[in-house]
C-alpha cells in the first residue's frame, strides 16, 4: 500500500529524530527539515501529506504556518502544530490560521500517531466525496465494503436508484434535479442514522445512485422509512399540476412522448447472510440483477436477494 509522506519541521535534531522515529514505527514515509528557512522550498519538493511544525518560544514557527495556509498550493495541505507553549492563546490562534491539530509537549507518541491518522483519514474522505451531496464516493465505498469482507462481518449492501429521474430532469431542469439527488442523500442518510448501526455506511456513486451498507437484521428498517420518507417529501419538487397528475409528460429515450410517473426510489439488497460475498465486483453484479427485479415493479419498491446459490 501507498505509504503517506510526512513532512516534520523542527528546530532540534533532536525533536526531529523523535517525532520521525514515531511515524516510521508507525510505517509513515518521513522527510524532515532542520529549522524554518528553508521549509517552503522543502514543501514545494516534496510534496508531502501532511506537516508536523515544531512551534515552541519562537514567533517564526507562527508566521510560517501562516504562510502556508496563504499559499494556493497549500491551502489545503493538512498541518499539526507540535509545541512545549500549550496554553488557550496558541491554541487560539491556531485555529485562526487554520491548523489541523494541536499537540502539547513533552508528547504522547500514540496521541501523535492518532491525530496524523485521523486527519488523513478525513482528508482522503474528503477527496474522494461527492461535491453535490459530500458523501463518500466510489473509492471510499469499495474500501468500506472490502474491510467488512476482509472481517468476514455479516452486512448488507442497500443500492438506491431513482427511477423516472432522467425524465424529471428534462422537464424541471438540472437545479431541481440537483434538489432531488441532495433530497435522496439526506433521507438515506436519516434513515440509516435512526434506524441502522453507529457504524453504518452511506455513500454516493454518483447520479441517482446511493450506496448504503447495514446488517441484515436492519434492512427492512432502514429500508421501509427510506421508502416512506422518499415518497411523501418528492411531492414537494413537483408543481401543484404535476402532483395532482401524479405522472409528467416528457420524451423517453427512443425521442417518444410518454407519460412517467412521480420519481420513485428503488433499493436492491444485497447481504451475505445467505451465501459467500467475496469481492466488491461480485456484490455490484448481484445488486445490478436485483435492481433490473427492483425497477421492474412500478412505484418505490425493495428487493432482497435471498439466493444461497
Amino acid at each position: 500500500m501507498f505509504s503517506k509522506k510526512v513532512l516534520v519541521i523542527e528546530n532540534t535534531e533532536l525533536m526531529v529524530r523523535l517525532v520521525t522515529d514515531v511515524l516510521k514505527w508507525e510505517g509513515y514515509t518521513t522527510i524532515s527539515c532542520l529549522g524554518y528557512s528553508n521549509a517552503l522550498n522543502k514543501l514545494r519538493e516534496e510534496k508531502p501529506d501532511i506537516v508536523i511544525i515544531g512551534v515552541h518560544r519562537e514567533i517564526e514557527g507562527f508566521e510560517l504556518c501562516e504562510k502556508i495556509k496563504a499559499s494556493l498550493v497549500n491551502d489545503l495541505l493538512p498541518m499539526i502544530i507540535l509545541t512545549e507553549q500549550d496554553n488557550e492563546q496558541n491554541r487560539l490562534r491556531s485555529l485562526e490560521i487554520g491548523v489541523d491539530g494541536y499537540v502539547g509537549m513533552p508528547f504522547n507518541p500514540k496521541e501523535l500517531i492518532n491525530k496524523v491518522n485521523n486527519i488523513l483519514k478525513i482528508v482522503d474522505r474528503n477527496r474522494g466525496a461527492n461535491p453535490l451531496t459530500g458523501l463518500p464516493g466510489n473509492n471510499t465505498i469499495q474500501a468500506e465494503i472490502n474491510q467488512r469482507l476482509e472481517k468476514k462481518e455479516k452486512f448488507a449492501v442497500l443500492y438506491g436508484d431513482l427511477d423516472n429521474f432522467k425524465a424529471y430532469n428534462d422537464v424541471y431542469g438540472f437545479t431541481n434535479g440537483d434538489k432531488a439527488i441532495i433530497l435522496t442523500a439526506d433521507i438515506i442518510n436519516e434513515a440509516v442514522s435512526s434506524y441502522g448501526n453507529i457504524n453504518d455506511f452511506v455513500g454516493h456513486v454518483g447520479g441517482d445512485d446511493f450506496i448504503a451498507v447495514t446488517t441484515p437484521d436492519k434492512v427492512d428498517d432502514v429500508c421501509s422509512n427510506i421508502i416512506k420518507e422518499f415518497d411523501n417529501k418528492i411531492l414537494d419538487l413537483y408543481n401543484d399540476d404535476d402532483k395532482e397528475r401524479g405522472y409528467i409528460i416528457s420524451k423517453d429515450r427512443q425521442g417518444n412522448t410518454a407519460k412517467f410517473n412521480v420519481i420513485g426510489i428503488s433499493i436492491a439488497v444485497v447481504s451475505n447472510e445467505h451465501r459467500e460475498l467475496v469481492s466488491t465486483a461480485q456484490i455490484a453484479e448481484i445488486a445490478a440483477e436485483v435492481k433490473k427485479k427492483a425497477k421492474a415493479i412500478q412505484g418505490s419498491n425493495y428487493v432482497i436477494d435471498k439466493r444461497t446459490d
